[in-house]
């Protein structure tokens, strides 16, 4: 079990086993790599199901915002500040 303290509480994760089947020359290759990273391959496996298992990521305001097709609905207006006044001094006579 390992547990992390939190600053009021302890949060306690259950570790289970398992067992896999690798090809040997692919476990060698896997040894090498988590002793260059300094990591388990338990560490590099539960990371890997973390990233599988990791809902994926809904889009911003921003995302959205960047993916609409303005020119097409508003055509092309080279400078905004400049017509935002343009229409401004136009509705409010100055």
């Amino acid at each position: 079990m390992q547990c992390i303290k939190l600053f009021y509480a302890y949060v306690c994760f259950m570790k289970a086993r398992v067992n896999l089947t690798i090809e040997e020359r692919l476990l060698s290759e896997i040894k090498s790599y988590a002793a260059e990273k300094q990591v388990s391959i338990s560490e590099l496996v539960e990371d890997y199901f973390k990233q599988l298992t990791k809902p994926a990521k809904r889009p911003t305001i921003f995302d959205m915002v960047k993916n609409l097709d303005i020119k097409e609905k508003f055509g092309d207006i080279p400078d905004l500040k400049k017509a935002y006044y343009e229409d401004n001094a136009a509705k409010y006579g100055f």
